[in-house]
C-alpha cells in the first residue's frame, strides 16, 4: 500500500499546513487546530456519523452546491461555543485576500471555512474556558508560520488539549503514506471519544491490530493498568460533579490527498476514512459522539498517470481511487494510535486522565 512519508503527517500532502492554539488560563483545557489549505483552496467534503455533532458551513461541501473549494478547516474544542474560533480564522484569511470572490475588488472575498467541534467543557476546571476568535486567529497564524512539510505537533495540543478517549487522555495524531503511484494520502485525528482505544482484554491499542506486529503487555502490567484506570475514572467522576456527567465527546479528523479528486470522490474518501476510525476506537459513532471526518484534495497529481482505453476507463479509474480510499482509512487508524501514544496524562480540578504510555 505504499511507504510511510518523511514527516508521517498530514503536511506531507504538499501545500497543507497545520497550526494549533491553546486557550490561556490555569484552569483552561481546550484549544483549536487549523488545517490551512494552499492559496486557491482545496476541494473538500465531509462525512458526519456521530449522533451529537457540532459543525459550521458543512452544507457548503455538498457536491450539489456552489462553492468548489475551501480555504481552511477548523477543528476546535469548546463544544458549540468553540465554533467562535472560526471568525478569527476568517478574519485572517480576509486580510490575506483569500476566499470566495464576491465582488469586483480582489479584497471582496468570503473565506470558506468549514468547522467541527468536540466536547471538552470543564475538563480543566473552568466551564467558561473555551476557544474564541482570538484562539482561531492564533491557530491559523501558527499554521501560516510553519515550513512546507513541517511535522505536526501531536498529543495535547490545539483541539486535542482537553481531549480524552475512554478514561485515558486523548489528543492529536497524524500519519501519511505515499502510494506506489506517487500519490500521497495523509490524516490528522483529534481523538476525543466515548469509546476506548484500548482492548480491555489485552491492553493493546485497537489500531495496533491493523499495523503489523503486536506487542502484548505482560499480564501483571495490564492488570495494574486496569486498576489505575478504574481509580482515575472514579476520581474524575468525583471532581467533575459540578459539570456535565454524561460521556459527551467527539472525534474529529481530516484526511487529505494530492490526488485530483472531484467533490463526489472526496466525499467517498471522507466516508471510507470512518472505517479507519472504527478500527481504532470501540464503540464509535455513538449518540453522544459527533464523529466527523473532512476530506481534502489539493489536486496536484492526476489520479491516473495514463489515459486508459475507453472500454476500461471506469474500471481503471475505480481501481486507482480505491487505493486512495484504502490508504485514507489506514492513515486515520495510525493517526489515532499516534494521538494516544503522544498524549500526556492530566490530573487537575476537572478530572484525572492518565496517559496510555504511563500505564503500559
Amino acid at each position: 500500500m505504499g511507504q510511510i512519508t518523511r514527516a508521517d503527517a498530514l503536511t506531507d500532502v504538499a501545500g497543507l499546513r497545520v497550526g494549533h492554539a491553546r486557550v490561556p488560563g490555569d484552569r483552561a483545557l481546550s484549544g483549536t487546530t487549523v488545517v490551512l489549505a494552499p492559496e486557491g483552496g482545496a476541494v473538500a467534503a465531509v462525512d458526519v456519523r456521530g449522533g451529537g455533532p457540532g459543525t459550521r458551513d458543512t452544507d457548503a461541501l455538498d457536491p450539489r452546491n456552489l462553492v468548489q473549494r475551501v480555504d481552511a478547516v477548523v477543528l476546535t474544542g469548546g463544544s458549540g461555543y468553540g465554533l467562535d474560533a472560526v471568525s478569527g480564522v476568517m478574519a485572517w484569511l480576509e486580510e490575506q485576500g483569500r476566499g470566495f470572490r464576491v465582488g469586483p475588488d480582489p479584497a471582496q472575498v468570503v473565506p470558506v471555512v468549514p468547522a467541527a467541534c468536540l466536547f471538552d467543557l470543564g475538563r480543566g476546571g473552568d466551564w467558561r474556558a473555551r476557544p474564541d476568535a482570538a484562539t482561531g486567529r492564533a491557530a491559523v497564524e501558527d499554521a501560516a508560520r510553519t515550513e512546507a512539510g513541517a511535522p505536526v505537533a501531536e498529543g495535547g495540543v490545539g483541539a486535542g488539549t482537553g481531549a480524552v478517549v475512554g478514561a485515558l487522555k486523548g489528543g492529536v495524531g497524524s500519519a501519511s503514506v505515499v502510494l506506489d503511484s506517487g500519490i500521497t494520502v495523509g490524516a490528522l485525528a483529534v481523538v476525543n471519544a466515548v469509546g476506548s482505544a484500548v482492548d480491555p482484554l489485552t491492553g493493546v491499542l485497537y489500531g495496533r491490530y491493523f499495523g503489523g506486529r503486536v506487542d502484548y503487555p505482560a499480564a501483571e502490567v495490564h492488570e495494574a493498568a486496569q486498576r489505575r484506570l478504574d481509580e482515575a475514572r472514579k476520581e474524575t467522576e468525583r471532581r467533575s460533579a459540578g459539570f456535565a456527567r454524561p460521556p459527551l465527546n467527539t472525534t474529529l479528523a481530516v484526511v487529505a490527498t494530492d490526488a485530483e479528486l472531484t467533490r463526489a470522490q472526496a466525499q467517498k474518501l471522507a466516508g471510507t476514512a470512518h472505517d479507519g476510525l472504527a478500527r481504532a476506537v470501540r464503540p464509535v459513532h455513538l449518540l453522544t459522539d459527533g464523529d466527523t471526518v473532512f476530506a481534502l484534495s489539493t489536486g496536484t497529481r492526476p489520479l491516473l498517470t495514463e489515459t486508459p482505453e475507453p472500454v476500461f476507463a471506469a474500471h481503471v479509474g475505480a481501481t486507482a481511487l480505491n487505493e486512495v480510499l484504502a490508504a485514507g482509512a489506514d492513515a486515520l487508524t495510525r493517526a489515532v494510535v499516534k494521538a494516544v501514544l503522544a498524549a500526556e496524562g492530566f490530573d487537575g480540578p476537572g478530572g484525572a486522565y492518565p496517559a496510555y504510555r504511563d500505564l503500559y
